[in-house]
């Protein structure tokens, strides 16, 4: 049964107390940055078992003990943490959270409630905000996305897939949100991701009163419009009935929403084209998800495709921790979460790494974390702007990931992608990503660009292959015969063409969003072409 309106709208205003008390704090102590910082460092390298057994208590001493790292100097100490289901942190643990990464297919990272207590401190402001900047959240139901691990690691993580976004609340705001959200997060255990998808799409069809949508990637929400489109009658038949019918076994963990007057409306509304979400969702008035680098494209769609909510694009929130907010029309830094430093990434300090009191508008940096969980300097490889303060808290804008791919030594980087693909849409080509793909010495790796809708092969290829010249190594490794030619490979659907190669690699349903570079290997590109609809 949906909730109902008498307990919602109480729900809400719990939480919003609930909120007051860690957003009044972010707003008082904006003006005393390195004072909250190292308090917080302090307060971590008390649980840090590494910290303490170097006898380390200051950022002085930290900076020069500890190097920078990332997870692959961690994944040895990680591994045999899960198996004795310990951590490096003396903070209770609560779980190892699965993720994937550029350079890592699964990663599991320490949960510990240090942790969540620190991604807890910039939730609350972050709601906050979101309730200030759109007053109707409060009069309806939110749905936050939930992830799923690809199918073929769902056997292998399914005690540990625990990618419930509502997750990261502490237990009295996880307590209060299930009063306010559309979609269980009981969907995720669904046997296959597109029954995940399916009931998902159930449950908020089933919702007159959904007043947010909160997904990480705009082209995730574009994709469950689509098929809200392609699979209306099979939901009718569902809310109409209140059971799965030839989905039952995939989602015999998952109770069936039984709403026959919003079956009716929906068989209604399929009668016109495309559909009317507004009269689907009347109390839809904000819409929230990656809006920057590779994803703004995709967020003006969604946001054109829902044009009657008000759009707000995401901080930058990694599982390892969270950089930024959302929070009252600028991205400042979550500086109660975790502690934090940045590396220079261009100009005369190039390389140098400085904490976050000594940043200045304009700075390219890249942020480094050291947090409740265990792990110190972890480097996070995002490429950020700073573009005001928050008082004297950074804000940031995020400019994609820092580093590109590297087949054979040609070091070509996400913005020779993004120039490629915006010179072919000029002519009409629809290119979604330029993939590097690694042919494990099967033969000479190549660089494919991935487009949609036919075109001619001829000119696009060389076309391409000109462009990349223009960069010194790519010639280099084409001249020496180290690189084959490009290719072009064509789908009809370009979205779920790169989420298939992808999805392929490791990547995670959900958390995907288009890169305009990305390295992939020939079996997962040959996979997806031999999966593409003749």
């Amino acid at each position: 049964m949906m909730k109902s309106m008498a307990i919602t709208p109480l729900s809400h205003q719990v939480l919003k107390l609930f909120c007051r008390q860690t957003d009044q704090r972010f707003q008082k102590q904006k003006n005393a940055l390195e004072q909250v910082q190292r308090e917080k460092l302090e307060k971590i390298l008390q649980m840090s078992t590494l910290a303490q057994q170097a006898g380390v208590t200051d950022y002085e001493s930290f900076k020069t003990r500890f190097p920078v790292t990332r997870y692959a100097q961690w994944r040895d100490q990680i591994t045999a943490c899960r198996s004795s289901k310990t951590t490096l942190s003396s903070s209770k643990l609560v779980r190892y959270q699965p993720t994937s990464g550029s350079s890592e297919q699964i990663k599991f990272i320490p949960y510990t409630q240090a942790f969540l207590d620190e991604l807890d401190a910039a939730i609350a402001p972050w709601l906050s905000s979101m309730y200030r900047k759109c007053n109707q959240l409060d009069r309806g139901t939110h749905y936050w996305s939930v992830s799923w691990l690809p199918e073929s690691q769902r056997e292998v993580l399914k005690d540990e897939n625990l990618n419930d976004d509502s997750a990261l609340l502490g237990l009295g705001k996880r307590i209060l949100s299930k009063f306010t959200q559309a979609v269980p997060s009981d969907v995720s255990f669904a046997a296959q991701a597109d029954d995940a998808l399916f009931a998902t799409l159930c449950y908020l069809v089933a919702d007159a009163d959904l007043a947010m949508m909160s997904v990480w990637s705009p082209t995730f929400a574009l994709q469950l419009l689509e098929k809200l489109n392609e699979q209306a009658e099979e939901i009718v038949q569902v809310l109409r009935s209140g059971t799965w019918q030839q989905r039952a076994a995939s989602l015999r963990q998952v109770k069936a929403p039984h709403q026959p007057q919003r079956a009716l409306l929906l068989a209604r509304l399929m009668q016109q084209s495309p559909l009317d979400y507004q009269q689907l969702w009347p109390k839809l008035s904000l819409v929230s998800s990656w809006d920057t680098a590779g994803s703004k494209q995709w967020a003006a769609s969604l946001h054109a495709a829902l044009p009657f909510a008000q759009f707000e694009g995401k901080g930058l929130w990694a599982t390892e921790g969270v950089v930024t907010i959302p929070y009252d029309d600028c991205y400042p830094l979550a500086y109660h979460s975790h502690f934090y430093e940045f590396e220079y990434l261009s100009g005369p300090r190039q390389g140098e790494i400085v904490a976050s009191w000594e940043l200045q508008l304009n700075d390219h940096v890249s942020p480094v974390l050291t947090s409740g969980n265990g792990l110190l300097r972890y480097c996070l490889d995002d490429s950020l702007r700073v573009t005001g303060f928050f008082g004297q808290v950074p804000c940031f804008e995020f400019q994609g990931r820092r580093f590109g791919v590297d087949l054979v030594g040609e070091k070509l980087s996400p913005d020779v992608a993004h120039s490629l693909i915006a010179q072919l849409k000029q002519q009409q080509i629809q290119a979604v990503s330029l993939f590097a793909v690694d042919t494990q010495q099967q033969a000479k790796p190549f660089y494919c660009v991935l487009v949609e809708g036919e075109t001619s092969q001829q000119v696009c290829v060389q076309q391409i292959d000109q462009a990349l010249r223009q960069h010194f190594h790519y010639e280099l490794a084409r001249d020496l015969g180290q690189l084959d030619q490009p290719r072009v490979c064509y789908v009809d659907n370009g979205w779920e063409g790169y989420k298939h190669v992808v999805m392929r690699e490791g990547m995670i349903e959900g958390n995907i969003k288009p890169e305009p570079l990305k390295k992939v290997t020939l079996s997962s590109l040959e996979h997806m072409l031999c999966a593409e609809p003749v």
